[in-house]
This record gives structure tokens, C-alpha cells and sequence, in this order.
């Protein structure tokens, strides 16, 4: 196994992992306020924990999104810094097949539908199915809650599911559903190994965000009128 550094910081909970010899090492903090402040203390204590520098990795991975724009910009951002200065190759990976791989641990499932908060009442949501590795069946998209349709049946997981539990079609969750399972950076760093073993690398300068929003927040005019005032 290929020694990888990864960083998740696409929700309200930072975590970063590190793939060392065949153990697994994980830190995690919540608030989505102080990700920028957090991230780089976690990453040197787990490289401390596991008694290696930064330059034995082979490869650093983050969770490029979809997700909070200023998480998924915090860990491009420090990935790519890290890189730089370690001349080590970046491994970008889609959370929702992270959060799809945590729903997997968890609850076996191999057909698997993410629901993300992406705030302003909508939801970003992607659906899955593992066969031999994780196969995409629907790409990430962002909607309403309402519009989220995805083909047959799913197990659902994400904390879009309960911000807005009265929106979703309730034969939706039928079939089980994990408000709780959100991208982690453990299952980042999973992903990046085979990411890594095929050859699907990115220099440092080269790794991006996924984004689904360019627009943020509702303007105080939207926010008015949204409210009927």
C-alpha cells in the first residue's frame, strides 16, 4: 500500500487521513468556520502519530467536491501548497464517492444515493453503485430537494436528508437512509490509493475544485422576496 495523505473539508466537519504502512490514521474538528485554521495542525499531528515527514508520502488527496465552496477552495488550497513544497502528486476525489464508500462501510449497500446541504433549499445529490469499484449511475447534480429521483432503489445518505426531511418523496428513504454518513477523509484517502494505482495523478498546479453553484447566497432583494415581505 502507497503511503497518501488526504484532507476533507467539503462539509461542517474537517478531517485529514493518512494510509502509512498499512495502518490508517484520522483527526477530525467540526466547524466549518475554522477549517483554514485547523487542517494544517491535524495534518502535522498525524504525521507525528505515524513518525514520518510529509516528503515519504507518495502521493497528498482532497476531497474536491461538490460541497461548501469555501471547504472544498480550503482543501485544494492546502493540498496544493503541501504539494508544492513536497514535490508530490495530488489525487483530486469527488466526495459524494467518499460519502458513497463511508454508506458502503457502514451498511454493505451497493446501490448508494448522496444528499448533500448545499444550503439556500437545495441539495447536491449523486447516485452510485459499486460493481467491481464504484460506477457513477447519476453525476453529481444540484437541485431542489423534491427534484432528487434516482433510479431504483437506494440506500440514502448525507445530512441533506435532514435538512430537508418533509421535501424528500418518502419511497425514497425506503429502502434505508444514513443522515449522518458525510465524506470523510479516510475513505479519501482509500479512493486516492486506486486513484493513485491507475496512474490518475495531477500535478500540484493542476488541481481544482468541483463546483455545482457559482452563486453563494441570495441577495438581500432574493432573501425579501423569498419570504413574501
Amino acid at each position: 500500500m502507497r503511503t497518501i495523505l488526504a484532507i476533507e473539508t467539503s462539509s461542517e466537519l474537517a478531517s485529514v487521513a493518512l494510509l502509512h504502512n498499512g495502518s490508517t490514521f484520522a483527526h477530525e474538528a467540526a466547524g466549518v468556520q475554522t477549517h483554514s485554521q485547523t487542517v494544517l495542525p491535524l495534518v502535522q499531528t498525524l504525521l507525528t502519530q505515524a513518525g514520518i515527514a510529509l516528503a515519504q508520502c507518495d502521493a497528498l488527496a482532497f476531497g474536491a467536491g461538490p460541497g461548501s465552496f469555501t471547504g472544498v477552495r480550503t482543501a485544494c488550497g492546502v493540498i496544493q501548497g503541501l504539494a508544492f513544497g513536497a514535490g508530490l502528486p495530488v489525487v483530486p476525489v469527488v466526495t459524494f464517492q467518499a460519502a458513497a464508500q463511508a454508506c458502503r462501510d457502514l451498511s454493505g449497500a451497493a446501490d448508494v444515493l448522496v444528499v448533500l446541504d448545499a444550503r439556500m433549499e437545495e441539495v447536491y445529490w449523486a447516485q452510485y453503485r459499486y460493481q467491481d469499484g464504484w460506477q457513477t449511475v447519476i453525476a453529481p447534480t444540484l437541485s431542489a430537494p423534491s427534484d432528487v429521483a434516482p433510479e431504483g432503489a437506494v440506500v440514502a445518505c448525507g445530512n441533506g436528508l435532514s435538512a430537508y426531511p418533509s421535501l424528500f418523496d418518502k419511497a425514497l428513504l425506503s429502502h434505508g437512509s444514513h443522515p449522518d454518513v458525510m465524506p470523510h477523509a479516510i475513505q479519501i484517502a482509500q479512493l486516492a490509493q486506486s486513484e493513485f494505482a491507475a496512474g490518475r495523478t495531477v500535478h500540484a498546479r493542476d488541481a481544482q475544485p468541483i463546483y455545482l453553484r457559482n452563486k453563494v447566497a441570495f441577495t438581500t432583494a432574493e432573501r425579501m422576496a423569498r419570504a413574501g415581505t
